[in-house]
């Protein structure tokens, strides 16, 4: 008899427990053992053996996630002593999510940076600070600068607070991991297809294949082509998506004590990006002499990558109570674009003529290995958790400034068209060994120990004193009251540091290294016997020798020392059977204690860049009977600050004494959702940006410019399950 199923994340790192097996089979065995106890001997008869295969599709999760290894151990995110938020498959797909950007509305706390100079593409502040070197894939640094797709992805985690004993260096807000979608026993396949205004068309498809009692096959397949409702009025241009990638994944042994994972993944995106609108140097908001819906890009701008990873994972179970668990994995970002920067006083050409170019190629190659033993064991009489870790980095990455071979012609920085040796290149070795212990030193309390050592030796040609030579120790350490299995509080303190050469910043090894501290307060409760969770934390979080991460600024310190306190509210799964709902609420005191050396005093005391004080995420759906479906939310934020803390910005920072610096203002955007689902097909209408308001949902951090966010959206998609 065979009936097993996984998800994702959700999959146990030992034989999960089988699913239970449908009432007529259990009915039909129970009635079989009843008949052959009661039969004698004379009369027995030998009936022929009857076997029941259930493979049905891996339930997912809802709105709540279940299982998480964003703490590197298989485990309900109700456990970890640190503030988790994870979003679902099942939220993503609910909205109609194509980009981790988007999914990544859904946490509170979390501001999104427009691209720094040479910095494009995926770049978010959570809790205030910086997260462009806390990205992460199956639990291995995933730093390059792209535009990550969702279509190959369970799970997003992310993990709250300073991270390093876990995840090596990192910043003060927490790591974003990415978590793949894996095969499963069973046999089943989904395809979507959308259409929408603005050009708005998408395909996908989830493909999985049992080969065997304990191999499995899955594809993933997506292909996005999108538009804008803002264009460059000298030549029609817009912003533009046109993103395709495919993920494979294929597992033997699953479920037994030897499971071994092929991952190949591969995203191609061939876009026109988009820089925004300039600020009002008088009124210090978004210029009103242009509107927003213009666009400085051409029809010759372009923004073009190419990502692939390849990654083995090898999983040994040495006994019911431990495991080793080994990544290997080599990843390849090849990426070149040519954006165009807006202007306050000139309107777009169609040759880019007015406007500042950004323009930039970079190639990287990642290789990881990593390994990690867990074990469960009872010691002088106390149970106790331990993790115990080797990991090693190698990263080799060229940057270029790419050159006009073509001036005036309106077809400038072209691919194959320029010329130019690396201005810059980076070649670290990372090096790294951690160990943690959780205790259960009396009933219901444990109390959690870690620490890490990383050694980094590295060149980065971009300094005066290119050779970098780090080695750091970072902690963590957490104690954990469970009075029920339902009700977890916990005080927690976590450390980590970053020398930032990692980031191709330039302040190396001439200041020490960034080092972070956080302290938190927390608890977590699970309600409806588990469907809805809870969570509250209050939070410490300081930063030391803050880097600035404008490539193409002279300025290597933004602030000597920085803090936020804040505090977080999160609700998410079923209310009913009916209604689920997931939500965040997060408030953040941030300041800047100590300015950079040289740096204008009067700083002291003022809010960080992109900090807002208040942001909310709700997504609630309720469902109605007979395979209808409602849904709605908002994603609001206060106003953000984009600003450079320098000496050389004090004139632009301080009007007439007044700290007055350029404001991004806040919004509330309003989405909506109907759909109508049957076991074998559905379809879905999604209302994004209901009202249709201008809202600006990203900021240049130096000051420049903001980015407006989508106008209102109508995409309807269809699914076929088979």
């Amino acid at each position: 008899m065979k009936a097993a199923v996984r998800s994702g994340a959700a999959q146990s790192a030992h034989a999960p427990a089988r699913p239970l097996l449908p009432l007529s089979a259990i009915m039909l065995a129970v009635l079989s053992a009843g008949a052959q106890a009661q039969s004698t001997p004379s009369s027995a008869k030998t009936l022929p053996p009857v076997t029941v295969n259930a493979a049905e599709e891996a339930p997912h999760d809802g709105h709540r996630a279940t299982a998480t290894r964003v703490g590197k151990v298989l485990q309900d995110p109700h456990d970890i002593p640190q503030a988790v938020t994870t979003v679902t498959n099942t939220l993503m797909e609910e909205q109609q999510v194509g980009s981790l950007k988007e999914a990544l509305r859904n946490v509170s706390g979390l501001s999104f940076n427009a691209a720094e100079g040479g910095r494009s593409g995926d770049n978010m502040n959570l809790r205030g600070f910086y997260t462009f070197g806390d990205m992460y894939l199956d639990g291995i640094r995933d730093t390059a600068q792209y535009n990550r797709e969702t279509f190959n992805l369970e799970q997003i985690d992310v993990l709250r607070g300073s991270a390093a004993m876990l995840f090596g260096r990192g910043q003060a807000g927490g790591v974003i991991n990415q978590v793949t979608k894996t095969p499963l026993l069973g046999n089943r396949g989904r395809i979507t297809g959308s259409v929408g205004i603005d050009d708005y068309r998408e395909v996908t498809g989830d493909f999985n294949k049992e080969l065997g009692d304990t191999t499995a096959v899955r594809l993933n397949v997506m292909k996005r082509d999108e538009g804008s409702w803002r264009s460059n009025p000298a030549d029609g241009a817009e912003p533009e998506i046109h993103r395709e990638g495919a993920g494979l994944s294929l597992v033997t042994g699953l479920y037994t004590d030897n499971e071994f994972t092929f991952n190949h993944y591969y995203l191609k995106t061939r876009d026109n990006p988009d820089y925004g609108i300039s600020f009002d140097p008088a009124t210090k908001r978004p210029t009103k002499n242009f509107s927003a819906d213009t666009f400085w890009g051409t029809n010759n701008t372009f923004d073009d990558s190419d990502t692939s990873m390849t990654s083995l994972v090898h999983q040994y179970k040495l006994s019911s109570q431990a495991e080793i668990r080994t990544q290997l994995r080599h990843a390849s970002y090849e990426r070149v674009y040519w954006a165009q920067a807006p202007e306050r006083i000139n309107p777009p050409s169609f040759d880019g003529s007015t406007g500042s170019p950004k323009v930039r190629q970079t190639d990287t190659e990642n290789l990881t290995l990593q390994s990690d033993l867990t074990a469960r064991a009872e010691l002088l009489g106390m149970k106790h958790e331990l993790l115990a870790g080797v990991e090693y980095l190698k990263e080799d990455s060229s940057r270029w400034g790419l050159r006009d071979l073509d001036p005036g012609a309106g077809r400038f920085y072209r691919p194959g068209a320029f010329t130019s040796a690396p201005a810059i290149t980076y070649q670290g070795d990372t090096l790294a060994f951690y160990a943690q212990d959780t205790i259960e030193f009396v009933p219901n309390w444990k109390l959690t120990l870690g620490a890490r050592h990383d050694s980094l030796d590295a060149e980065y040609s971009s300094l005066n004193s290119p050779q970098l030579d780090f080695s750091e120790t970072s902690l963590r350490t957490g104690l954990s009251w469970h009075p029920n299995a339902y009700t977890h509080y916990y005080i927690s303190y976590s450390d980590s540091f970053s020398p930032t050469a990692d980031l191709y910043q330039l302040s190396g090894g001439s200041y020490p290294a960034e080092r972070s501290k956080v302290t938190e307060l927390g608890a977590k409760w699970m309600l409806m016997e588990g469907d809805l969770a809870l969570r509250a934390a209050l939070y410490r979080a300081d930063k030391e020798w803050e880097r600035n991460t404008d490539l193409e600024s002279t300025a290597a310190i933004l602030t000597k020392k920085r803090r936020t306190d804040g505090l977080e509210l999160e609700v998410a799964g079923r209310v009913t059977p009916k209604w689920e709902v997931f939500s965040g609420f997060s408030l953040m005191d941030a300041e800047i204690l100590e300015v950079a050396p040289g740096a204008d005093a009067r700083l002291e005391g003022q809010r960080p860049r992109n900090t807002p004080t208040l942001t909310f995420n709700l997504w609630s759906t309720y469902a109605l009977g007979g395979g209808w479906k409602i849904g709605g939310g908002v994603e609001a934020k206060s106003d953000r600050y984009a600003y450079v803390p320098t000496a050389a910005n004090a004139n632009s920072n301080f009007v007439n004494g007044k700290f007055s610096p350029n404001t991004a203002p806040g919004y509330a955007r309003w989405d909506a959702m109907l759909a109508y689902e049957q076991k074998s097909w559905a379809a879905r209408l999604n209302v994004k940006n209901i009202f249709d308001r201008v809202y600006y949902d990203a900021v240049y951090d130096q000051g420049g410019f903001a980015i407006p966010g989508s106008g209102r959206a109508i995409i309807l998609t269809g699914e076929y399950k088979f």
